[in-house]
């Protein structure tokens, strides 16, 4: 029965000591190695790339700390499946109650809700209640940003985790047990193909090495970088848009802008529409690009990205297929200038390299007569042409035009 299973899914761990990555969060001494440890566990949302272990770091702490478990997909799901775990929840809870059974710290049960990001306000505001009087112990998963895809009411009732994309020297035993699950042998050279193939996604090497091993292992059991090779160009190898397909595509929607060849920007605009690509997503990329590329080239870029962006969020699919259109061929075809970035970069990177140096005496303000006795103010000119930078940033110029 299990083989029938996704690879990915049949090597995932059932405790941290089995769990690769994310060392920052897992390692001793580390947040949810303590939690774990101390069995104290809260809600808590997972902001991470595809194929990093949100869905199993979330199994492990239920398991870890014997509490209920219950996962559900923001894409399919919506308040009544929420509602149905809730009452299941609570009715074992009064079991519990009148038998007399002891009940896990906190006498929560852990809801893992993958892409989060997909719930909208109302349903996340659903959420609340349960979470506020520990019914639920929320995890979520998403590949957004939590700051812009969950509410704050939400969010301020969760700690956010920031997964990691995983290093190659992780990817590696990944994909040497998956080999042992498969009964196959992987050469040196293919475990660092899959290792770098994976570009920090777990899943996709073992989906690539399962692929691989139902198609060309053979008698031999033997997987290559050869017959890797071959099964990437195989049919049966499924495009999977939230992993690295998804990337790839807006990487080419991005740089077709950049590069003003609006043909192609709406060609893998329509690939992402296609595939089910999220349109705020879409829309926020075109925010970002108005400042980043555009910039000062055309200003008003940012104010047409901004009206893309509400558009979007107001009308909704199908209808936003216009607007982000509308939005996308504008940005192509616009003059780009990023001056007003990279002026504002390499002044960070001043930032960074010399800390907080004093701020020209004539700069600062004067708000008390001791102050004013100390020079705070003087010789300051509202249209002054002196050099206004710290002294020993004196002469340097960032924004080129």
């Amino acid at each position: 029965m299990s083989e029938t299973k996704p690879l990915a899914d049949r090597v995932r761990p059932a405790s941290l000591e089995g769990f690769i990555g994310q060392k920052h969060l897992v390692g001793p001494g580390k947040p949810l190695a303590v939690a774990i440890q101390q069995n104290r566990i809260y809600s808590m949302i997972f902001w991470g790339p595809p194929g990093v272990g949100k869905t199993t770091l979330a199994r492990i702490i239920a398991t870890q700390t014997d509490r209920p478990y219950f996962e559900l997909s923001a894409v399919s799901a919506g308040k009544a499946e929420i509602r149905a775990i809730v009452e299941q929840v609570r009715a074992a809870g009064q079991r519990d109650l009148f038998s007399g059974d002891s009940k896990p710290q906190g006498g929560s049960a852990v809801l893992f809700l993958d892409e989060i990001h997909r719930f909208n306000k109302a349903q996340q505001d659903f959420l609340l209640p349960y979470v506020e009087d520990g019914t639920l112990i929320l995890i979520g998963a998403t590949t957004e940003n939590p700051s812009f895809e969950v509410n704050s009411a939400l969010l301020s009732r969760c700690r956010v985790f920031v997964l990691e994309p995983l290093s190659a020297d992780d990817i590696r035993p990944i994909v040497q047990q998956g080999a042992v699950a498969l009964d196959v042998s992987l050469s040196p050279e293919a475990v660092d193909f899959l290792a770098e193939f994976a570009g920090g996604d777990g899943r996709q090497a073992l989906n690539l090495l399962e692929v691989t091993a139902g198609l060309y292992g053979g008698e031999n059991k033997m997987v290559t970088v050869e017959s890797l090779k071959t099964a990437l160009q195989s049919k049966f190898l499924r495009y999977d848009k939230a992993a690295d397909e998804h990337y790839n595509t807006i990487s080419a929607f991005i740089k077709s802008m950049r590069a003003s060849n609006v043909d192609a920007a709406l060609y893998y605009l329509a690939r992402m529409v296609a595939a089910g690509e999220d349109p705020l997503f879409i829309a926020r990329r075109l925010v970002i690009f108005a400042s980043e590329d555009i910039g000062m080239a055309q200003p008003t870029a940012l104010v047409v990205a901004n009206e893309v962006f509400r558009a979007v969020e107001t009308v909704g699919l199908p209808e936003c297929q216009f607007s982000l259109a509308h939005g996308t061929a504008y940005m192509a075809l616009s003059p780009k200038d990023r001056t007003a970035g990279d002026a504002f970069f390499a002044a960070l990177e001043d930032v960074n390299r010399t800390g907080t140096l004093p701020i020209p005496l004539q700069l600062r303000n004067a708000p008390t007569k001791l102050m004013k006795e100390l020079g705070y103010g003087k010789g300051y000119e509202m249209y002054t042409t002196d050099d206004l930078l710290p002294e020993d940033l004196k002469g340097r110029k960032y924004y080129q035009k």
